[in-house]
């Protein structure tokens, strides 16, 4: 492969294609950001946030600014509060097409772009505290991309890039847009959320390149399930993950799949990358990157795409090995005092994932009443079975009784939260104030929906049984199910958003129970209406046996 440095990516060009509904060879990329760069001259705009989910377009937008001395900042987010920090510091916002290329005007000759200037703004995920903004120069984003173009350019050759993850922080801007970019490589404009996107996407590119990279994320790499074809898959080249650790058992899922595992990268909006690791638990220093230690055990970065003459100390404790590798020992800034009592989060996160019940869990102080801490937290698959066999008050002493080896009684978990998935952001984070956020909500009284289709008269719905139901508590406490009220309600209340039907419950009819709906389930809900006898007919299934079903008449409001 041909590599153009990312100061010369207007200056010369690459037979490449920037792949979407609507392809963008790397000529008209240079020649839009010419146009829009010539636009933000004329407006004398000096500095711009911008939000993109198409990579196409954002590639555009950074080029051009940066062509023109504009300074862009890339927002996390675009939530009100986010807007409201950052609109004394922009002149502009681009957040849409139409708003990008309203500012295209006759376009500027090409040229090299500075690379000493601090032309990118990114903001942290705000994971332990208030989201920062650091402002990168373009040397310190070509001198990463160069290293990772040493450490992989080779495998991947050729290969199209996929991404789960959107291009608007650091690892997807990097591994996404500006690494394919300066390698040539065939590149997808839009994000792949869904395992099925990646699966049609790889077949696609399969059909005229020799292989694909994919961009994926720790969140997504949980997910993937048995339905896809694994075995097309498998021409990927790497499957790179960052943005939180992946756990063992995803990892080694994967492998068994795809016959290798993810690389995983560890770095930071502050720092870049830092790290990375495969088949190992020990990280492995990304080249060029030196690693110290503080008094506080927690790790110093010095690497070439930091300001220069400047290092970074990171709040992540870790042990350094002889040979150069390192393991993480968790968030230091995660410490908490509870009745004058230092707590560390992390360290009780770390005892609890080796519980075999327990597959992630994210711990917080609930503030109601006296301070205590509480637990977000997915369970494993023998968690689950533990749930279902013995109950929630069981399962949740064991855990607090496991704990007692390592911590006072005062930081053992009073609130327990059991989830299907931790609630990370758009950055795979989950903010320190989003799980004390989750955990003062009440336990949910709906079943999750994990897909919905109408087929001709009736509507087919794949729902899971959430392992934490609300109703549970009473139904029963050794035993949980899901009362069959309950079943009838949901089907009522599902029906009433797909289905226009009658407003009134006018009674039952053939209700019937024959197989119990535990924590977990993961169940077939099909509905229909008879319009002419008014009668809504519903039918709860799993596998090949029916769970219950019956019908739900309705009338008119009486007058």
């Amino acid at each position: 492969m041909s590599w153009i440095d990312l100061q010369h990516l207007l200056l010369e060009q690459h037979p490449t294609t920037v792949a979407g509904p609507e392809p963008l060879t790397h000529a008209e990329l240079a020649q839009q950001a010419l146009s829009f760069a010539a636009g933000l001259q004329i407006k004398n705009i000096q500095q711009i946030a911008v939000h993109l989910l198409d990579a196409g377009d954002l590639a555009i937008a950074l080029l051009g600014a940066w062509r023109a001395g504009v300074k862009v900042v890339l927002p996390a987010d675009l939530q009100e509060h986010t807007r409201q920090r950052l609109t004394t510091q922009v002149d502009t916002w681009i957040t849409t097409r139409e708003q990008l290329q309203a500012l295209f005007a006759q376009a500027l000759a090409p040229a090299a772009l500075d690379l000493d200037a601090g032309l990118l703004v990114l903001s942290t995920s705000g994971s332990s505290g208030e989201p920062k903004l650091i402002t990168k120069t373009l040397r310190q984003l070509s001198n990463e991309l160069c290293v990772l173009e040493e450490l992989w350019g080779k495998d991947l050759g050729g290969c199209a890039v996929l991404g789960s993850v959107i291009t608007q922080h650091i690892y997807g801007l990097l591994f996404r847009l500006l690494w394919p970019l300066c390698a040539g490589r065939y590149l997808l404009r839009l994000p792949l959320p869904f395992p099925e996107d990646i699966q049609q996407a790889s077949l696609s590119c399969l059909a005229s390149h020799s292989g694909f990279a994919w961009v994926a994320s720790p969140a997504l790499l949980k997910r993937m399930g048995e339905n896809l074809d694994w075995s097309a898959l498998r021409a990927v080249r790497k499957v790179f993950s960052s943005g939180g650790p992946l756990p063992t058992e995803a990892a080694e899922l994967q492998e068994q799949r795809l016959q290798q595992r993810p690389v995983e990268i560890y770095g930071s909006s502050e720092t870049g990358g830092v790290a990375w690791r495969q088949a190992d638990s020990l990280w492995q220093a990304l080249p060029g990157v030196q690693l110290t230690l503080n008094a506080d055990s927690a790790l110093r970065v010095d690497s070439p795409w930091l300001a220069q003459g400047q290092s970074e100390q990171t709040a992540d404790a870790a042990e350094l090995f002889a040979d150069g590798r390192f393991a993480l020992l968790g968030r230091l800034d995660r410490i908490i005092k509870l009745e004058e009592k230092r707590i560390s989060l992390p360290f009780l996160e770390q005892k609890l994932c080796l519980h075999e019940w327990v597959s992630e869990v994210r711990l917080g102080v609930v503030a109601e009443g006296r301070a205590s801490l509480g637990a977000l937290l997915v369970l494993s698959v023998a968690g689950v079975y533990a749930l279902r066999n013995q109950g929630r008050r069981a399962v949740t002493q064991d855990l607090r009784e496991y704990l007692k080896d390592f911590c006072e009684p005062l930081a053992l978990p009073r609130r327990w939260r059991f989830i299907e998935q931790l609630p990370l952001n758009a950055q795979g984070k989950l903010p320190q104030a989003e799980v004390e956020r989750q955990l003062l909500l009440a336990r949910t009284k709906l079943p999750l929906i994990v897909k919905q289709q109408q087929v001709g008269d009736e509507w087919l719905l794949d729902l899971q049984v959430p392992v934490d139901l609300a109703f549970f508590s009473g139904h029963f406490p050794t035993a949980p199910v899901v009362p069959g009220v309950v079943q009838v309600d949901w089907a009522l209340s599902l029906a009433q958003q797909l289905l226009s039907l009658p407003p009134r419950f006018c009674g039952m009819e053939v209700l019937k129970f024959q197989q119990l709906l535990r924590p977990g389930d993961a169940v077939k809900l099909t509905l229909s209406f008879d319009q002419a006898r008014s009668k809504l007919h519903f039918s709860y299934g799993m596998a090949d046996a029916r769970c219950s079903s019956g019908r739900i008449l309705l009338g008119p409001l009486d007058v």
